[in-house]
């Protein structure tokens, strides 16, 4: 190829997506609905029926541009949260806006810290704007927020929090994170990213809110993509001082949301019946998983979150022989974890299905 990339293209790594359900089934001689999906946390009850009828509503609009400004949905957002609607920035999926702030923030001879097992897409970005990535061992599965403040540099522009963690299940104290907090540097920007937030105890979510209040170097990210059912839409938002989301926005494209994601979001927000609903459900799944894997003689991680990262030995393998019966669960060798896989809460025949493919497999 002629073309003339940037150098240091060529050698990042791409994310590796789940492959569609229908060519899996082609692969095994399978029925696409024979097929079990437990791989991308998604919500098995689907999207809020309310949210369902506002997709059905705005699908005659969709000659009409977004709202680029997306006024409905976050002034509700702000009304929810407690915050001014300037406190606000919202893209495609919680993802746009981790990319976002590698556009205001990263450069070459700058880096980020992360653990070493959490959101792999945190490394993506930073390699993207030729950053150092600080990878920091993790302390019992859970970010080691200590060891994370003693990794800062001069030269660090942004520490990433995934909180609940992906793929570990895992979540930080409200003591842990005040302590941190007392001492990160004021010239680095702090990302508490709260993708699974809403599947928690309300009682039991840190207040990271507060700090963005308090302090100038947090923001805070979440998504409709997980509770709220609505991951194929791919909408998130960002809560964060006015100076920062002004920073975003000269980098954001102009009508980033479309208008269905944001007719959807709107509605699915009310459904609060909805989102108890799902936590019932997951705080079954994982109960169920397990006291199931335990009685396989398989470890778990105790999750806060809708999956369960399970030892089984050789996870690769246990992942390619699951998809072959139509269990689709997810590898975890990519996150350094190579005797893991990442299984999904999902309906409760799903899980028994998946769990009597295991006991299969394991046997």
């Amino acid at each position: 190829m002629n073309l003339k990339a940037k150098a240091h293209i060529p050698g990042l790594f791409v994310y590796e997506p789940g492959r569609p359900m229908e060519e899996v089934a082609r692969a095994h001689g399978l029925e696409p609905g024979e097929l079990v999906k437990l791989a991308s946390n998604e919500n098995a009850l689907g999207p809020s029926p309310r949210a369902i009828v506002a997709i059905q509503q705005a699908s005659g609009k969709m000659h009409r541009y977004p709202d680029g400004g997306v006024f409905y949905l976050r002034t509700a957002v702000a009304e929810q949260l407690g915050v001014d609607p300037d406190h606000l920035v919202f893209g495609a999926g919680s993802n746009e806006l981790i990319e976002l702030l590698g556009h205001v923030f990263l450069e070459p001879g700058t880096n980020i810290v992360m653990s070493e097992q959490a959101f792999i897409i945190y490394k993506l970005v930073a390699s993207t704007f030729e950053a150092e990535t600080k990878m920091v061992p993790m302390q019992a599965f859970t970010h080691d927020l200590p060891r994370m403040l003693a990794a800062i540099d001069r030269e660090t522009r942004i520490v990433f929090i995934a909180n609940p963690n992906n793929p570990t299940g895992t979540v930080v104290s409200p003591s842990g994170i005040r302590a941190f907090m007392e001492e990160v540097p004021a010239h680095v920007l702090v990302v508490f990213d709260e993708a699974y937030i809403e599947l928690m105890d309300p009682g039991e979510v840190p207040p990271t809110l507060d700090y963005v209040k308090q302090q100038g170097n947090v923001i805070v990210l979440r998504t409709f993509s997980k509770a709220y059912g609505l991951a194929g839409l791919r909408i998130g938002y960002g809560v964060a001082p006015p100076s920062l989301v002004q920073l975003l926005d000269k980098f954001r494209q102009p009508f980033n949301v479309n208008a269905m994601a944001q007719s959807a979001a709107l509605a699915a927000l009310a459904d609060m019946d909805h989102i108890e609903r799902t936590r019932a459900l997951v705080a079954e799944g994982l109960a169920f998983f397990a006291e199931g894997f335990a009685g396989l003689g398989l470890e778990t991680v105790p999750s806060v979150a809708n999956f369960l990262l399970v030892k089984t030995g050789e996870g690769r393998k246990v992942f390619e022989a699951l998809q072959a019966v139509g269990v689709i669960v997810r590898p975890m060798d990519g996150y350094g974890l190579p005797e893991y896989i990442r299984v999904s809460v999902g309906t409760t025949e799903e899980n028994e299905a998946c769990l009597a493919a295991v006991r299969n497999v394991v046997a």
